[in-house]
């Protein structure tokens, strides 16, 4: 079974070794068919702390690393 990959913005770098981002997604209204976004936080795992808030990033699913954390960052876009 393939990894996920979720693209989404840090939103706390405070941690050592994690970053918080947030992923918003786009859900339909079962009814009424009216579309709206959604956003959820991830705690991912990175080695070295050089995101900012701010940032673009792509993060990865991964073995548990902690209670919370089951991703990690993959890569930072542009």
């Amino acid at each position: 079974m393939p990894k996920r990959h979720l693209t989404g913005k840090v939103v706390s770098n405070k941690m050592q070794k994690t970053v918080v981002v947030e992923v918003e997604s786009v859900k339909e209204h079962p009814l009424y068919k009216k579309q709206y976004k959604t956003h959820k936080n991830y705690k991912a795992h990175t080695e070295e702390g050089n995101y900012q808030v701010g940032d673009t990033v792509v993060i990865e699913e991964c073995a548990p690393v902690s209670k919370d954390k089951k991703w990690q960052v993959l890569e930072k876009l542009q």
